[in-house]
């Protein structure tokens, strides 16, 4: 096997080449590539391998600590890049004049996430300045799917009297596919993710993060070896003892006022009931608080990540979620007073009623999604499809991988583990090509996922007779689940009651 040599590009590449503590390891490898290529021996090739992966390693623990990226080395061709025709991604607007890129900013910042992703910052030729999120290891074209969706679904908010009164809206952003790993995500600007307000709020007073998950091993260390009853008591002695008022504290101390206080508790209480109606009927998943955004002066929840659609986390092998959408004690108390039964039922009820009204326009354009090729992939479900149980059992991470985030925090700060969007997607991919007959396993799986959303748009997604049944009722059972919902794991109702 020839092997390719690829010299120095920029001189970020030549000074690490030439100058870095790697200079005598790279070296040294590169002339065992050399000796290997000319006496074909493997033991040259295994020390080439020792090498380069000591290095690897080396670099990999110092990228934990760099928060910025030079463009001019990372990428000069696309430094030099000036008054492209190219509009900026997400400002194309039919009766508007388009805004196409003049430059773009010299520095990168680093998120500090599991996967690092970059802000990228684009100079339009209007002088304004558009922040973008690089994302990579993630395929974001059903992301941008959901986005038109929610495009569809305020266009029928603001014709329905109603919700438009109320101003009952989808907060959405840019999302640009580039590649199947990898695109541009709009950055919203004044939003923090809830997990990071409930971080900052028990930190200022010495709070454990994760005081409930402490409480739960403290009264049972042999927590993951319990029947799903003894679980339960378990969960219900954890809330008696913390209050989850986090969230609605922070709202508070965070307004200037009154009046402010109480314009931003009702606009979280509706823009939560609005994306509750719409991601139950979209099957959205995966609602951790790292997927949820709090805007600082509306108030408004923004939902993000949207690599969980269709009921797929209801039907995965390992976590499997059970309850209809994310209406946890945290959320509930933050609506304060009232809770569930002001603000946030009735436009629970309203926006239900306008899907609902509007049933063959949401219908058409959820057909599309399932029967896209680019994504319905993610339709399979290991547990229904033999082969692709049989493909998910030889991993011995199973389908549905599961790793902590990896953080150098105090154990008992790290969060709980969080399904991984890209080893989930990697696995289900990979399981996909190996099936021979995957557009017929595939279309019956989209026929099921279409009459399930049939069947919430009709009212009948909690009846088995074919006449519709009565939407309060239907509205309870969604609210507060049911007396055999224990059965499979902890309702709505049980953990907004403790």
């Amino acid at each position: 096997m020839p092997l390719a040599v690829s010299w120095p590009c920029n001189m970020w590449s030549i000074f690490f080449c030439g100058f870095t503590a790697y200079r005598h390891e790279l070296l040294e490898a590169y002339e065992c590539c050399i000796n290997y290529k000319r006496t074909g021996k493997d033991a040259e090739l295994t020390q080439a391998w020792d090498l380069y992966y000591h290095v690897f390693k080396r670099i990999d623990k110092q990228l934990a600590s760099l928060t910025t990226l030079d463009l001019e080395s990372v990428s000069p061709e696309l430094l030099l890049c000036r008054d492209l025709e190219l509009a900026v991604p997400g400002t194309y607007r039919a009766d508007a004049p388009v805004v196409t890129i003049a430059s773009f900013s010299r520095q990168l910042l680093v998120i500090t996430s599991k996967q690092r992703p970059r802000k990228l910052t684009i100079h339009g030729n209007d002088g304004e300045d558009y922040a973008f999120l690089l994302k990579g290891h993630e395929d974001l074209r059903q992301d941008e799917l959901v986005m038109q969706l929610f495009g569809l679904v305020n266009t029928l908010l603001e014709n329905s009297r109603k919700t438009a009164e109320k101003d009952l809206s989808i907060q959405r952003y840019s999302v640009i596919p580039l590649s199947p790993n990898s695109g541009l995500i709009g950055w919203v600007p004044n939003c923090d993710t809830l997990h990071h307000l409930i971080r900052e709020y028990r930190d200022a007073r010495k709070i454990i993060l994760n005081q409930e998950h402490k409480h739960m091993l403290s009264f049972a260390p042999n927590y993951d070896n319990l029947p799903l009853i003894a679980k339960i008591e378990v969960f219900e002695y954890a809330l008696e003892n913390t209050e989850g008022n986090d969230l609605s504290r922070v709202l508070w101390l965070k307004s200037r006022s009154s009046e402010v206080w109480l314009e931003r508790r009702t606009n979280y209480t509706r823009s939560l009931a609005v994306m509750s109606m719409v991601g139950y009927i979209l099957g959205l998943g995966d609602r951790h608080p790292s997927n949820l955004m709090l805007d600082r002066y509306s108030g408004k929840i923004l939902h993000i990540d949207f690599g969980d659609c269709f009921e797929a986390s209801m039907n995965r092998e390992k976590f499997p979620e059970k309850v209809p959408f994310r209406l946890t004690r945290m959320l509930v108390k933050a609506m304060e007073v009232s809770g569930i039964e002001g603000n946030f039922r009735s436009t629970c009820e309203n926006v239900m009623q306008v899907l609902r009204t509007n049933k063959d326009s949401v219908m058409a354009m959820m057909e599309a999604f399932v029967h896209d090729p680019l994504i319905n992939w993610r339709l399979f479900n290991f547990n229904e499809v033999p082969q692709l149980a049989l493909l998910g059992n030889n991993n011995p991470n199973g389908p549905a991988n599961v790793e902590p985030e990896e953080v150098d925090e105090d154990p008992a700060d790290v969060d709980l583990p969080q399904p991984q969007r890209s080893t989930r997607e990697k696995e289900i991919l990979q399981a996909v090509n190996m099936l021979g007959d995957a557009n017929e396993v595939l279309n019956e799986r989209a026929v099921v996922v279409m009459a399930r959303m049939s069947h919430k748009l009709t009212g009948r997604d909690f009846s088995t007779s074919a006449i519709p049944s009565n939407p309060i009722a239907d509205h309870n059972n969604l609210l507060g689940g049911d007396s055999h919902e224990v059965e499979h794991g902890l309702s709505v109702k049980v953990q907004v009651q403790n």
